[in-house]
């Protein structure tokens, strides 16, 4: 029970993690943008998201590496594939909030997170 309950933890803070981006992406920036006099209110709702992000990442790593010991996958080739994705994924992330708006770095973090979650899933057969 308690290791279904944080694969259900892991899933839910990978879902916030990539839905946010997507909705973000595909949805709240280009109907504000629209509007001339939207910038700030953009800004202050990545702001917003970024936090929550944030928490999101910090649950996937701890319920991350509690499973990955748990069910012994450190040594897992397919694991491994996962982490690097994780890492790279955590590095654009960290350059996109101190570079700010840059969409290349903005397609690169959703491309490594739907990535991760590609190699994620893999892991489960």
């Amino acid at each position: 029970m308690f290791w279904t309950v944080m694969i259900f933890v892991h899933v839910v803070a990978m879902a916030f993690f990539l839905g946010g981006q997507m909705m973000l992406a595909f949805t709240v920036v280009p109907v504000m943008r629209a509007e001339p006099a939207q910038p700030e209110q953009i800004r202050q709702v990545a702001r917003r998201f970024g936090v929550g992000s944030l928490i999101a990442l910090g649950v996937l790593l701890i319920t991350g590496m509690a499973m990955a010991s748990h069910f012994q996958l450190w040594d897992y080739g397919p694991f491994q594939v996962k982490m690097t994705l994780v890492i790279a994924t955590i590095v654009a992330v960290l350059l996109h909030m101190m570079r700010g708006n840059s969409h290349v770095l903005m397609g690169i973090t959703f491309l490594l997170t739907l990535a991760t979650v590609y190699a994620g899933v893999n892991l489960t057969h």
